[in-house]
């Protein structure tokens, strides 16, 4: 039990780092009070444009990599059994430092871009390529990160859950028990960013939720659409 408190600290001590809100002051704006309020990448991208969204992105994914990482490098010998499932502490901490930073009064980012680096911590090409495919395909077609990082979620504890049973890569590793714990954990990220995601999924299940595009012309049109249909 205190390996994995261990690891949700480190996690949450690495997820403290909040690249969108860092970013933004060094831009003389703090990202919580323009766009949609959040400070995770969606937010910067459509408001800072595609540089700024790929800055927060690849840092946010890298904290919790990182978290995961420090976390091996001090159970691994130890708790070789369990390790699996100690990263994924370690990458639950770091979700939630960078959800709810103490520092920033709890107000932090949806979670998305720390799974990605959950997800690139999992050392699993299949996990890694099908969860890329998802929220692309998604986002290509929709043009809607809320439901593109919702589906990579679902499929993420669907993946995770059938390869356990099969003892597949890493998960073979792991007693019965522990992949059982493993799920749960999972399930509750899951359960975590849908409720960050529940304004998104109203506006999603009403035809109301803003659409994001790579270009930052197209942001601004769109935010232009967004607010008249708010505003009516």
């Amino acid at each position: 039990m205190l390996a994995r408190v261990c690891c949700v600290l480190i996690g949450y001590c690495c997820g403290l780092l909040q690249t969108g809100y860092i970013y933004g002051k060094l831009n003389g704006i703090d990202i919580r009070s323009v766009g949609s309020g959040n400070a995770g990448t969606t937010n910067m991208l459509r408001t800072l444009g595609p540089k700024a969204g790929l800055i927060t992105l690849l840092f946010d994914a890298l904290k919790t990599v990182f978290a995961i990482s420090i976390s091996w490098l001090v159970f691994h010998a130890s708790n070789a059994d369990i390790m699996p499932l100690l990263e994924l502490y370690a990458a639950a901490g770091a979700i939630l430092g960078h959800d709810f930073p103490f520092y920033m009064h709890f107000k932090g980012g949806k979670g998305i871009a720390a799974t990605a680096g959950l997800i690139l911590g999992l050392h699993d090409p299949i996990i890694l390529i099908l969860g890329i495919i998802t929220f692309f395909g998604i986002f290509a077609a929709t043009h809607y990160v809320s439901l593109g990082s919702l589906a990579v979620y679902v499929g993420l504890v669907t993946e995770c859950v059938v390869m356990g049973q099969l003892h597949y890569g890493r998960f073979k590793v792991l007693s019965q028990n522990s992949l059982i714990e493993f799920y749960v954990v999972l399930i509750l990220l899951a359960v975590l960013a849908f409720y960050q995601h529940r304004a998104n999924i109203h506006r999603l299940l009403t035809g109301t939720e803003r659409k994001t595009y790579i270009s930052k012309e197209k942001n601004k049109a769109e935010a232009e659409r967004y607010n008249n249909i708010v505003n009516k």
